[in-house]
């Protein structure tokens, strides 16, 4: 009797050391397969840094900042003007906001407001009701009104089509210009 039960008892260890083998490899298993899925991730975001890197520097560094920066304006009273209509008496009143790099900048504008608004006031008073109803026009006032905020600063933006018409052909070193848009809050015209 003692071979028999040598005999059975030999099957009971052989069947404990299988279990133990099989929840060793499912163990090794399921790491290699959190290994695996970690392993993709951690590619799929590399792919994505170099898609990122494919794209020009400027347009990431633009991105980058408007990402980071919160924008700045520079709500500035209203302006209530005659237009160059001569038949008739036509007049605009237009809200404008400057839009600008910091708020350093709005400081900045702020010590030569009067001198800014005498600006804008004058380029408004030239206008016609006909250039300023197309979306064109808004554009170009928009523009315009850019120009003459800068320049109690120091600033010279030249207007690009007033160098075309005077026939300048060369090339101006390009100024920097902290007023980075001209919003319009309101615009009417009577």
């Amino acid at each position: 009797m003692s071979a028999a039960a040598a005999t059975d008892a030999a099957p009971a260890k052989g069947g404990k050391k299988l279990i133990l083998f099989v929840v060793i490899g499912v163990v090794v298993l399921a790491l290699a397969a959190v290994a695996a899925v970690l392993l993709l991730k951690k590619n799929n975001a590399e792919d994505d840094e170099e898609a990122l890197d494919e794209r020009p520097a400027a347009t990431q560094s633009a991105k980058k900042k408007k990402a980071a920066v919160v924008p700045t304006f520079l709500p500035l009273d209203t302006f209530t003007v005659n237009l160059a209509d001569r038949p008739a008496e036509r007049y605009a009143q237009v809200g404008v906001t400057l839009e600008v790099e910091s708020p350093e900048v709005v400081e900045q504008l702020k010590a030569f407001m009067p001198a800014i608004r005498s600006n804008i006031l004058m380029l408004l008073s030239q206008k016609t009701s006909t250039e300023l109803h197309d979306r064109a026009g808004k554009e170009q006032l928009a523009m315009e009104i850019m120009r003459e905020a800068v320049k109690p600063l120091g600033i010279d933006l030249e207007d690009e089509a007033s160098e075309a018409n005077n026939g300048k052909n060369r090339k101006r070193a390009a100024v920097h210009n902290p007023i980075l848009a001209v919003h319009f809050s309101n615009f009417i015209i009577q």
